[in-house]
């Protein structure tokens, strides 16, 4: 059974059709990208997902629950959890105000203060920020801040929108780095990345999406090797 599932999903901004029948799943403990040209809807698949933007059809499955019916605050306390394009900081709040934040809809103090040690033991320029305005961190700083905030709601599985979005190669590489560590500790991740490259080297499944549609869908070792991908996706002639 997979963690997630996504069944002929058809989603509109007004009158523009932006999902066009979308069908994914993404299995417990994987990792699986979603890559395509700007404009895509890779970012849409995320928001729907969410429940940010409300399917006209199809179903949205957490295991076998239907999550198009719950608001994005209870999609969130289920466990499905998205870090936003841009990292979407709370610029005028703290550090750990903001990882607070993330904690919204747990209620045990214990599992709080467990998941807080474990966002500063991954990202321990964090903890040395505890008390910084989050506003005026740098952008891989707030990238590490958006992701830790997510973490501290327990996710069972993180959307992961453009992590890399704006970063200086370094730190498109320490972000990446993160993600396998996330893996290897048991998370699961939807990643919707640009950069196609580094995304196909930590997923082990993607999607292909083309105007709101997937064409094409395989191991990513499969689809580095598709030539369509490459020409397209990864810069080759």
């Amino acid at each position: 059974m997979a963690l997630l599932e996504l069944e002929n999903v058809h989603a509109y901004y007004g009158n523009i059709h932006a999902l066009k029948g979308v069908s994914l799943h993404i299995d417990k403990g994987e990792i699986v990208t979603l890559i395509g040209a700007n404009g895509a809807g890779k970012s849409t698949t995320l928001r729907a997902t969410s429940g940010l933007l409300r399917p006209r059809e199809g179903s949205i499955r957490l295991e076998e629950e239907d999550l198009t019916r719950f608001p994005p605050h209870e999609i969130v306390a289920k466990g499905v959890v998205q870090v936003p394009e841009g990292r979407r900081v709370f610029g005028r709040l703290t550090v750990m105000e903001n990882l607070e934040m993330g904690a919204f809809a747990i209620t045990d103090r214990g599992r709080i203060s467990a998941n807080m040690e474990r966002v500063f033991a991954l990202f321990p320029r964090l903890k040395e920020r505890r008390n910084q305005v989050a506003g005026t961190l740098s952008g891989g700083e707030q990238q590490m801040l958006a992701t830790g905030r997510a973490l501290m709601s327990s996710p069972r599985i993180l959307l992961m929108d453009e992590p890399s979005m704006g970063l200086a190669p370094v730190l498109v590489d320490n972000i990446f780095e993160t993600i396998r560590e996330l893996h290897d500790g048991g998370t699961t991740i939807l990643l919707v990345e640009q950069n196609a490259r580094v995304a196909l080297q930590v997923s082990g499944r993607g999607y292909v999406l083309q105007t709101g549609s997937i064409v094409l869908s395989d191991s990513a070792e499969n689809l580095w090797k598709n030539e369509m991908v490459r020409k397209a996706y990864l810069g080759e002639s």
